[in-house]
């Protein structure tokens, strides 16, 4: 069972700021989104043997006065308080199955603005897609690439169209509608990551691969190569495509077996494909236990993830899909003695 420690509210801590939170962090507020949110983290904390965090967030909204002796008015701090530790203990409740140590806080402030500031300290930054709108609904609207582009750890986000996996219900007719297009499509044990030959691509795989033993399961490399984007636009005919694409297999095959040397017992998969690299994962994460993509890449894949397509996969994706930043890792510096790399 769940071990337990609750911080109702951070800033009225008068004995001095707490350790900062590492293990997992899970933002919720009482939705049915964060309820799929918190549900996966509670399971990867205990898939890790790592603590859960749960956090929920609130500002106090200040209202301008029309009358003509009019100024400012806020709201009654205490109501709102109160209501996200009712959030707190709702959830709480929740995972209290699970085999896992838990902390759980209200925090007062911006909602993507405090998960960024836990994120320094965490291992892992779980969020829901929307929510009420006081704090995790925030999250994917204006503020949409805040939190994968600029957490300081892995940040997975998790649909609420996935909750049946982690045996949630829900009423919303939009994730009816979906599953009912999907049909009963079975999800597989694999883990996926989309590759473009760059570092950031390979942190996002060292991460992937590691993902993907704690799941016991498979790990598929996937390079999709657009028609014509970017630097693919000067192809002129097909034949330089079949070339290009026999250029990246022999570099991708090199890159299996850098990445086997690092993890020799994990299977690993490729899969070079002609298409969107959007439609491509969101596709796969309709029936895999996870889509794993870096911050930045060349262009013509990760790079692309947090411009105008990272909408496209954080915003479509049917299954959680997990953010890895940019970092350094001593493992990339032997990954030129394997053989020819992409985009080198």
């Amino acid at each position: 069972m769940a071990r337990e420690q609750v911080h109702p509210d951070s800033a009225g801590d008068s004995a001095g700021a707490r350790p900062a939170p590492g293990g997992i962090v899970v933002g919720v507020d009482g939705s049915d989104h964060s309820h799929c949110a918190l549900v996966w983290a509670a399971r990867e904390a205990q898939r890790r043997g790592r603590p859960l965090h749960i956090v929920t967030a609130y500002s106090v909204p200040v209202f301008a006065a029309s009358g003509l002796d009019g100024g400012y008015a806020t709201v009654d701090d205490s109501v709102i308080r109160e209501g996200a530790e009712a959030i707190l203990k709702q959830a709480l409740d929740k995972v209290a199955r699970y085999s896992i140590d838990v902390d759980a806080s209200v925090e007062n402030g911006d909602a993507s603005g405090v998960l960024l500031e836990l994120s320094e300290s965490a291992e892992l930054l779980v969020f829901g897609t929307r929510g009420r709108g006081g704090f995790v609904g925030r999250l994917l609207g204006s503020v949409s690439s805040a939190l994968p582009a600029h957490a300081k750890c892995p940040t997975v986000t998790v649909p609420l169209v996935c909750g049946d996996r982690l045996g949630e219900t829900t009423d919303d007719k939009h994730v009816r509608a979906e599953r009912e297009k999907a049909g009963n499509q079975p999800v597989e044990n694999v883990v996926v990551v989309g590759v473009d030959g760059s570092d950031q691509a390979r942190v996002a795989v060292l991460e992937a691969a590691a993902q993907a033993e704690r799941l016991s399961a498979p790990l598929r490399l996937v390079c999709a190569v657009p028609q014509y984007s970017g630097s693919l636009a000067w192809v002129p005919a097909p034949m330089d495509r079949e070339a290009l694409f026999a250029d990246i297999r022999v570099q991708l095959d090199a890159g299996v077996a850098w990445l086997k040397s690092h993890f020799p017992r994990l299977e690993v998969q490729t899969e070079l494909v002609d298409g969107s690299p959007v439609d491509i994962l969101v596709d796969a994460s309709r029936h895999v236990e996870l889509v794993v993509v870096g911050t930045r890449g060349r262009g013509g894949f990760a790079g692309m993830l947090l411009g105008s397509t990272s909408d496209g996969i954080l915003h479509h994706a049917k299954g959680p899909v997990m953010v890895v930043p940019d970092r350094e890792d001593p493992r990339l510096a032997d990954r030129p003695s394997f053989g020819p790399m992409l985009g080198s």
